[in-house]
């Protein structure tokens, strides 16, 4: 009897453990909750970097009567590319397909799998996620043309900028495609996200035109504090946008985001230092522009590279964008109004580049496929040349195609007017600006 009691007790407790085991089992293979929760907030941060932060970085640095449209244009891209994204967009940048474009296994957001494949989040989350990338994109785009394009065109080029450029890019990087299959790296978008937007904005500012007055008058900004505030919305979000990348709650997020601190502090006190030597004051937009050079230029590498590595590329984020700046607008005379190439497109190439570096683990970062920082360097150069070339290209056929249904900039006396009240019949302001 004591026997049987005894094998019986050992049964129940086995019989136990193994129904513990299947339990946690099951848990571990659907989502995780902190991972989960980490993303959302994430999500969270990233689409705050475009509204409100990029409306008010962009709407600070324009004349007063042009504060509204760069708002409305923030909030109309926000609006088409979310649709979009949830019918094609997300489907065809990352379901199966092939090498160079995705399939529609996943149109319409349907047929998406409990947990995202490669992650411990749930595919709607990481869809979503994915969704404010693509918002944020073509926003950094309208910087380039700010003050003088009709509101038609923004909508339009934004539509098909994200379909025919971000998305096969996307693909090539983040969805299997030819760039992740040659072991390209790029962390949270130095490529996918900088690089198209850099170069697209500088292909747009060059076939739309200067601003009336530009480079012969002064175009100030008609309110910097509105700017810093923006900047600071900016770099909050971005903690989403590196941190988030990592895809879970865990150490690369943290580095991620600590990389990220560190490359926007340096680069910004190392443009205030170029101006200071150069005009004998440093700005507020001169900070806050080489704080977010150093966060564009660090996002590729963000979670690859080590403390020390992202302070170097902040310091060369600033050395570099700040001379950018320049020959854009002063020896090239190219109206790109907000240094969109110089800044996001000049920083995503540049740290795309130094990630090879950067990220060997005797730099302190996290080592590379390639194995050889010489092999790993060209293997980004190759992703950054092509992904320039196709934006560029395919930018250059999309604004020539709408040209032909639509201006694609305002006339001469509604420019002079503003483009809030020609284009929406607002005025961000109830005084007239001097400028």
């Amino acid at each position: 009897m004591r026997s049987r009691a005894v094998f019986g007790l050992a049964a129940a407790v086995i019989g136990l453990a193994a129904s513990s085991g299947a339990a946690v089992a099951a848990e571990a293979a659907g989502p995780n909750g902190a991972d989960t929760a980490w993303i959302l907030s994430a999500t969270g941060l990233v689409l705050f970097m475009t509204l409100p932060g990029l409306a008010l970085f962009y709407g600070g640095l324009v004349r007063a009567r042009n504060v509204l449209s760069v708002f409305m244009h923030c909030f109309a891209i926000c609006g088409v590319v979310t649709v979009l994204w949830a019918l094609f967009g997300y489907s065809l940048a990352f379901g199966p397909g092939n090498s160079v474009i995705g399939d529609l296994s996943t149109a319409f957001l349907a047929n998406l799998a409990e947990v995202r494949a490669g992650t411990t989040i749930p595919e709607v989350v990481f869809a979503l996620f994915q969704m404010t990338f693509a918002i944020i994109t073509p926003a950094l785009i309208i910087g380039a043309f700010a003050e003088r394009v009709t509101f038609p065109f923004v909508v339009l080029f934004s539509a098909l900028w994200l379909v025919i450029v971000y998305v096969p890019v996307a693909h090539w990087m983040w969805g299997g495609g030819w760039l992740a299959a040659q072991n390209a790296l790029d962390f949270a978008g130095g490529i996918v996200v900088h690089t198209t937007a850099g170069i697209s904005a500088l292909v747009t500012a060059m076939m739309i035109g200067r601003r009336k007055g530009f480079p012969n008058h002064p175009l100030p900004p008609h309110s910097p504090v509105l700017t810093m505030i923006g900047a600071g919305m900016l770099w909050f979000g971005w903690f989403g946008f590196n941190g988030g990348s990592a895809l879970a709650a865990n150490a690369a997020a943290a580095n991620a985001i600590l990389a990220t601190q560190l490359a926007a502090s340096t680069a910004a006190m190392m443009w205030i230092a170029l101006e200071w030597l150069r005009s004998g004051k440093p700005t507020s937009i001169g900070i806050v522009t080489g704080a977010v050079a150093g966060l564009a230029t660090v996002t590729p590498g963000a979670g690859y590279i080590g403390p020390m590595g992202a302070i170097v590329t902040g310091l060369a984020a600033g050395l570099v964008c700040y001379f950018a700046t320049l020959a854009v607008k002063q020896r090239w005379k190219i109206d790109d109004s907000l240094d969109v190439f110089a800044v996001h497109g000049v920083g995503g190439m540049l740290g795309s580049i130094l990630l090879a570096i950067f990220a060997a683990k005797d730099l302190g970062g996290t080592g590379t496929p390639a194995g050889s920082v010489v092999d790993q360097l060209i293997i980004q150069t190759v992703a950054v040349v092509a992904t320039a070339l196709w934006s560029g290209v395919a930018t250059y056929a999309i604004a020539r195609a709408i040209k032909v249904f639509t201006p694609l900039r305002v006339s001469t006396e509604d420019e002079w007017e503003g483009l809030d009240l020609h284009a929406h019949g607002e005025r961000g302001y109830e005084f007239t600006e001097r400028a």
